[in-house]
Order: structure tokens, then C-alpha cells, then sequence
């Protein structure tokens, strides 16, 4: 057997990241960022009131103020003020050159409902500067924005927007086929007969290579004779995918049509790791990523989360390959097996802000569906007691 770090090292060795495309930022959301973006202008770009209120000159006390002008947000206007003057101002709005502080309106007789009239200011300015907004406060042009390999959140290409940049370059989304294998599988929905189940693989599949980011253009399922794995590259070919992803067919009994009919394209190892045991990868001549999954579905999911999503992710370019962990107290002992990682879903009860424990979910589809992640549980010769800590990949 190998380890699950080499088996993930041969996988991503195999990774050649996108070309970089440009794009506009406003349809760059989700995207990951492949060159640093740096701030056009300054952040303000010019001395701006954070408040709405009044603009005023070497105010120290209390005052009943001139009001010469009126400033909104979007106005060029730069009035001479002298001591003894105000300008009503909005939030947003360039503070004159001859300002030095800003009195909310809170901070007046009559507020809003005083409007142009002489100002009755009751609390002045704690000192100069106070709510004004300097330029380039929050970033000068030419500062780092978002770095490369940073996927784009709503609140990056916020800054991005600000900071004066209208495109991106970014990565494409990868585009995905996903294929179950198995005589056995029927429709969602269908009537069964002896020996028939239901194929849900590839729906649980797609549904993680989309929450991924990843784009499936092909889902479909073949029998464990003939040809079938092949055609359905050829297939995933022609959709344009990036990525094929076999469940089932890998492991060592006398049907496994993954491993029988694709010797050629890909190899075929056990992995230290329960479950997930038997994995298969490749890559076509083209440059298509072939990965072989167990046929157990929650075998298939957590294959997913350790090779496929890292893979996913590499193609995008993107800087982090993983997902969030925490370190989290067992609610129930585990057995340790001194010969292979053990990845356990989970149900994190956070009840405690102090202490999350994590409680293993019941076997099969329905736990794995209740399961906020995977505890992982290291090698060993002792087992594991009730309070032990351990890593949870969280979902």
C-alpha cells in the first residue's frame, strides 16, 4: 500500500494548471484570482466626510456657525472657508481644502431640519481630522489588493472594484464528467428488482464537484461489461471536461470494468486509508484527469474530498488546496488502526462555544448526509478514549 500524501503527490503532479483569462470583475465572483491585482487610485481619493453633518474651520467650543455652501456626495466643490463658517455636508462628499473636522449633525441644535440656516453647534470637534476620511486611508495606488491563487469572494471583487480595477485575470472553471459504474444501478425513483439499487453516485458526486466550483457537462453511468468506461471518456471528451471521475470498478473483484478496460491510462493502487482503500488515476493523452473511486458512496466522498477537490482546485491555480480544519474533542472512543489513516464523518455539536465535540454519524448515506465533516484519526497502536482531541476537516 501507499500513502495517502503519495497518492495525493502523484495526483497533483499530474495537475497542469489553466490559461488565464481575463474577465470583468463584476462576473469574476467564485473565480480564482491567477495575477495580484494593485489598487488603480487611492482609497479614498480624496479627503471625503465619513459623517453627514457640517464641515468646519478651528472649531474648539460650542458656536453658532455661518453655513456657506452645501456639499453632496459627487460634488466638485471646494468653498473658502474661513473660522466662523460651516458647509453642510453628506457622507461621501470631498471635505473643502479649509476644513478641519466634520460635526455630525447629531452634534447640532437643529440637525437636518436646520438646513441652510446659521448652525447651532452644541459639541465641537474632538480635534482635527475628526470624521474625515483620508485619502488613501484605506489603500494608496499601487498596493497589493488581492493576491494570486486568492479565489474571489463578494467582498474581494468589492475591494477590487473600489481599488479602480475593472478586469481580473482569472481561471475558468473546471469542467467535469462523472460516470457510476455497476450492472446493478437504476434510476432515482425507478422500481427495483432483486439485486438492483438505486445510482446515487454520481449524484452525490456532481453535487461536490459543483460545490467545488467545478462545472459537470457530463453525468452518466455504465454496466460492469463491455467497453463502457471508455465510451463515456470519449463522451466526457467531446462535452469539453477537464476531469473524469469513475465510482466503482477499481477494486479487486472479477467485475470491476474500471480497472479491467482502462489498464492502460491509468494505475491502480491501495491507499493507507479507511475507507477509500482502492484508487485509481491516470491521464489521457489529451491532458484529461482520469480518477477511479470506490463504488461505496461514502468511500467515493471522502476519495473526493482528499484527491479529486485538491485536484480541482490545482487547475484553478488556486493557493489553498484544502479545506477548513479544527482541532476538536472525540465525544465517543475510536479504535486505532496501526496500518492506515481513518476518516470518520462527523457531527460537530458547537453548542459549547468553548469546546466543540465531534460525534461520529451513523454508517452509510444517511450519516454521511448528517455529517458537518471528517475527523481524522492517525495511525496507531492505542486507541482512542472519549475527550481525545483530533483534526476535523469541516464541510
Amino acid at each position: 500500500m501507499i500513502g495517502v500524501a503519495d497518492h495525493l503527490a502523484a495526483v497533483l503532479d499530474a495537475v497542469v494548471p489553466f490559461a488565464a483569462e481575463q474577465r470583468d470583475v463584476a462576473a469574476a465572483r467564485g473565480r480564482v484570482l491567477r495575477h495580484p491585482v494593485f489598487a488603480g487610485v487611492d482609497v479614498p481619493a480624496f479627503d471625503c466626510s465619513a459623517m453627514d453633518g457640517f464641515a468646519v474651520r478651528d472649531l474648539t467650543a460650542p458656536a453658532t456657525l455661518r453655513v456657506i455652501a452645501d456639499l453632496p456626495a459627487g460634488t466638485d466643490l471646494d468653498p473658502r472657508m474661513d473660522a466662523g463658517d460651516a458647509a453642510r455636508i453628506m457622507t461621501g462628499a470631498p471635505v473643502p481644502t479649509d476644513a478641519t473636522a466634520i460635526v455630525p449633525f447629531e452634534d447640532t441644535e437643529r440637525g437636518l431640519a436646520g438646513g441652510l440656516d446659521p448652525v447651532s453647534v452644541l459639541a465641537a470637534p474632538r480635534g482635527p481630522g475628526a470624521h474625515i476620511r483620508r485619502r488613501g486611508s484605506d489603500v494608496r495606488a499601487g498596493e497589493l489588493v488581492v493576491d494570486a491563487g486568492s479565489r474571489l469572494t463578494a467582498m474581494r471583487i468589492g475591494a477590487i472594484a473600489a481599488s479602480g480595477i475593472g478586469t481580473v485575470s482569472v481561471s475558468r472553471a473546471p469542467r467535469i464528467a462523472v460516470v457510476s459504474t455497476g450492472s446493478e444501478l437504476v434510476a432515482p425513483g425507478s422500481g427495483l428488482r432483486r439485486g438492483q439499487i438505486p445510482e446515487s453516485n454520481s449524484v452525490l458526486l456532481a453535487g461536490l464537484a459543483e460545490e467545488a466550483g467545478a462545472e459537470v457537462v457530463l453525468r452518466t453511468s455504465v454496466g460492469d461489461d463491455g467497453d463502457g468506461p471508455r465510451q463515456a471518456i470519449a463522451a466526457a471528451e467531446a462535452a469539453g471536461a477537464d476531469v473524469v471521475v469513475f465510482s466503482g470498478g477499481v477494486s479487486a473483484g472479477a467485475y470491476e470494468v474500471v480497472k479491467n478496460t482502462l489498464g492502460d491510462l491509468m494505475r491502480f493502487d491501495r491507499v493507507r486509508m479507511q475507507p477509500g482503500k482502492p484508487q485509481g488515476f491516470g491521464r489521457t493523452a489529451g491532458g484529461i484527469l482520469l480518477f477511479g473511486l470506490p463504488g461505496n458512496p461514502v468511500s467515493a466522498a471522502v476519495s473526493f474530498e482528499l484527491f479529486v477537490r485538491p485536484a480541482l482546485r490545482a487547475l484553478e491555480g488556486d493557493a489553498d488546496l484544502g479545506r477548513e480544519t479544527v482541532r476538536v474533542a472525540l465525544a465517543a472512543g475510536r479504535r486505532a488502526r496501526p496500518d492506515r489513516v481513518q476518516y470518520v464523518p462527523v457531527h460537530l455539536d458547537r453548542s459549547d462555544p468553548a469546546r466543540w465535540t465531534a460525534t461520529p454519524t451513523a454508517h452509510g448515506t444517511r450519516g454521511l448526509g448528517e455529517a458537518d465533516g471528517l475527523a481524522v484519526i492517525p495511525p496507531g497502536e492505542h486507541d482512542l478514549v472519549e475527550g481525545d482531541e483530533v483534526t476535523v476537516t469541516r464541510w
